[in-house]
């Protein structure tokens, strides 16, 4: 949370911290500023002090919507020092930031964060430690000081969570009611009124819509895939796919805020009219296993535990897992769940691997994803929850929506 900032940038060692880029889509920045409709921005932060931003006075008033002081970028006349500088935006650009930490009396260890080409950070960052020798300039390769603060969530950030969730939901039952509304022919393929086959493209193009419906960014796309295709994990589906009866669609969606917020994830399975008993058998496993893990969620436990049960579980019921060969491409495939927020996948882990000794702890936003892949048999399923951990420890599923892999159709 943000309150473990101070305590976070003291275990780093870090005396300060610049954050800097574009707020959309920059995890780090919207964090700081609240989502604030800046184009770009900078924030200083000294240990144990209040954070201050640095905007274009176009975008002040945007900026005062942050909470945070704020300081307009012309002050330190950068068009000036591009114009000394004889156009060198490099140097112009050290020459602005330098301006910038000797006002805020910045020195030390800095650490570094926020959105820029690699190269052209690493440029600027090597140009910018050999340009000021009074600090040092402080990178992180993974698990940084952001990841870290927003691996736990307030409640006010779960319940924004919790509402993108509900919209989400609500994407999924009138995608059912759409899929619902169409004739069967003969060869158990949906009908259009104009008579073509509906197909996976043209279902893509309809939850498009009703995801916009719902006021929902879609950055990484969502998965809505049938058949073969659905027997591997991430195909977003084969688009000239037509929607036949008795096969299975993984439907995965994972949409956020607007503005670059918090996601949201869930996945359900369907098959139309019927299931095949190979389906059916595969679907009822992974809600068993669903059934078996979910009640043992509990602070304290390391995530890579419930990978661990949830390997033997499947193994148990006669299905491959990546326990006993991590590469394989059928039965279990993945890990089990993710941390869920202003990215979608965040800490904690549920991967098996050695160096994981993440424990679940109150803040946690998480989801929990079993799931059976056998495409050379035309099928996968998998079902998907978003749960949260309150400041009590209690764990909350966030995830409003039932577990029927039959849809009726008429």
């Amino acid at each position: 949370m943000k309150e473990d900032l101070d305590r976070l940038m003291q275990v780093r060692r870090l005396d300060a911290i610049v954050v800097s880029g574009p707020v959309h889509n920059n995890p780090p920045l919207y964090y700081l500023t609240q989502g604030a409709g800046l184009m770009a921005a900078h924030v200083i932060k000294r240990q144990g002090e209040t954070a201050v931003l640095i905007a274009n006075p176009m975008e002040r008033e945007e900026a005062q919507r942050s909470g945070l002081p704020v300081i307009v970028s012309s002050r330190y006349d950068y068009r000036g020092l591009l114009q000394e500088h004889g156009g060198d935006r490099l140097a112009a650009s050290i020459a602005y930031l330098q301006r910038i930490l000797a006002e805020q009396q910045i020195t030390g260890r800095v650490g570094f964060y926020g959105l820029r080409d690699q190269g052209a950070a690493y440029t600027f960052l090597s140009a910018l430690d050999k340009a000021l020798p009074e600090i040092e300039v402080v990178g992180e390769f993974e698990h940084d000081l952001f990841q870290s603060a927003r691996a736990t969530k307030s409640e006010e950030e779960a319940q924004r969570i919790r509402e993108v969730g509900r919209r989400t939901t609500a994407v999924v039952r009138e995608t059912v009611a759409f899929l619902q509304n169409h004739a069967v022919a003969a060869d158990e393929t949906l009908q259009q009124a104009d008579g073509r086959v509906l197909t996976v493209g043209d279902m893509h193009a309809q939850i498009r819509r009703l995801i916009a419906r719902q006021g929902l960014e879609d950055p990484e796309g969502f998965i809505f895939s049938t058949g073969r295709a659905a027997g591997i994990p991430h195909s977003k589906g084969a688009l000239d796919q037509p929607l036949r009866l008795g096969e299975s669609i993984v439907f995965d969606i994972f949409h956020r805020e607007p503005g670059g917020g918090y996601f949201f994830d869930m996945t359900r399975t369907f098959s139309l009219g019927y299931a095949p008993e190979a389906l059916a058998q595969i679907y009822q496993d992974t809600l068993d296993c669903l059934a078996e893990i979910t009640p043992q969620l509990a602070v304290g436990e390391e995530t890579r535990h419930y990978q661990d049960m949830t390997c033997a579980f499947y193994q148990k019921r006669g299905h491959p897992t990546i326990a006993e060969n991590n590469q394989t491409t059928e039965g279990y495939v993945h890990s089990l769940g993710h941390g869920v927020g202003l990215n979608l996948h965040e800490v904690p882990s549920f991967s098996s691997t050695a160096t994981n000794t993440t424990r679940l702890q109150p803040g946690h936003v998480f989801t929990i994803e079993p799931g059976l892949y056998y495409p050379n048999r035309g099928m996968g399923c998998r079902i998907e929850d978003v749960y949260w951990i309150d400041a009590a420890s209690k764990v909350h599923k966030l995830t409003d929506y039932p577990y029927d892999l039959v849809i009726p159709m008429s």
